[in-house]
């Protein structure tokens, strides 16, 4: 049976691994991460072993929520929701990926911030995401996909345009914190919350305007 998890998502999988298998090598076990910055100093710090382990162990609960997903789906409803299913999970998996080569870039004391590119990256994509839902028409390709059906045109654009705007304040925000780089720890919780939260919402709009 088809499943929503492919042969890329395992890829970015094992190059996150990679990476973690290279900081485990070149950062010292009792390394710790800088968090959060009060003035000059760090007050939040994550212990080296923790922080690498965190976004493989996210990407596989990612895999295996979106794996059972695929399965409950009917094949037909897998045919029409695979455009919106496989990239998300591809952005979801990309995100974390980039997060664990920022910590190996932070333990090897590199300049390059990646975890603020990454915020202002998914903070572009988010605002371009934001304008295609608003604008979205019923059964569009860029439309929403939810296990059950909007019941209404009404309903279909309060959810669409509900979740555009939520989408665009979710840009506006990390936009704000990779700009005032409070840290990689807020911004990694940022950028966590941001995405759980999005479909989450889109969820809620669609089960709150099912009587619509």
């Amino acid at each position: 049976m088809p499943s929503l998890v492919t042969r890329f998502h395992l890829l970015l999988f094992g190059v996150t691994l990679a990476i973690a298998g290279v900081a485990l090598i070149h950062i010292p076990a009792s390394y710790f991460f800088p968090a959060h910055w009060r003035g000059s100093a760090p007050d939040w710090l994550w212990p080296r072993d923790i922080a690498l382990a965190v976004p493989p162990l996210m990407q596989l609960t990612l895999m295996a929520a979106f794996f059972l997903l695929g399965r409950a789906l009917t094949k037909n409803h897998l045919a029409k929701t695979r455009h919106i299913f496989d990239p998300a999970l591809t952005l979801l998996l990309s995100v974390m990926a980039a997060c664990q080569l920022g910590l190996l870039l932070l333990g090897i004391g590199s300049d390059f911030d990646l975890f603020r590119i990454t915020g202002f990256g998914l903070a572009a994509i988010l605002l371009i995401l934001s304008v295609v839902l608003f604008e979205a028409e019923r059964h569009s390709y860029g439309g929403l996909r939810m296990p059950w059906p909007i019941a209404s045109d009404r309903a279909w654009r309060l959810v669409h345009k509900g979740s555009g705007i939520a989408s665009g304040l979710c840009a506006i925000a990390l936009a704000w914190l990779a700009w005032t780089d409070p840290g990689p720890g807020i911004l990694a919780i940022a950028i966590g919350a941001s995405l759980a939260a999005l479909p989450m919402l889109a969820a809620l709009l669609t089960l709150a305007t099912r009587r619509l």
